[in-house]
């Protein structure tokens, strides 16, 4: 569901938290199912609290935007109630950061074999 003017949509609101929370990007991808995020935030703001921020602020601003969205979801939740989160202590920041650039190419690889195993 995240794709066209939604993913769009979804780019501009991330920046738009993060820079309200003193958040800086430093890598980031919105796919089709879920968002890939390299951030570097203050002790002061715990990761879950910025999840919970990103989540709830997202999904009630699509919804109420785009009315197909609200229809499609009507009565239930938009985002899927888990997350993954780690620190970047163990590899470089570099190697973090190409991978999210990379998942781009890596989910059109992906959907091309979907499209020719069919």
């Amino acid at each position: 569901m995240l794709t066209g003017k939604i993913a769009e949509r979804t780019g501009d609101l991330i920046r738009e938290i993060c820079k309200s929370n003193d958040v800086d990007i430093l890598a980031g991808y919105v796919s089709k199912d879920h968002i890939h995020l390299f951030v570097s935030a203050t002790p002061r703001l715990s990761v879950s609290k910025l999840v919970q921020y990103l989540k709830g602020a997202i999904s009630r601003k699509l919804q109420m935007e785009y009315k197909e969205l609200n229809k499609q979801f009507w009565g239930k939740h938009m985002r899927a109630g888990g997350y993954f989160a780690a620190s970047s202590g163990n590899v470089t920041d570099e190697v973090i950061a190409e991978y999210i650039r990379n998942q781009e190419l890596e989910e059109k690889k992906r959907d091309n074999f979907e499209i020719n195993k069919l």
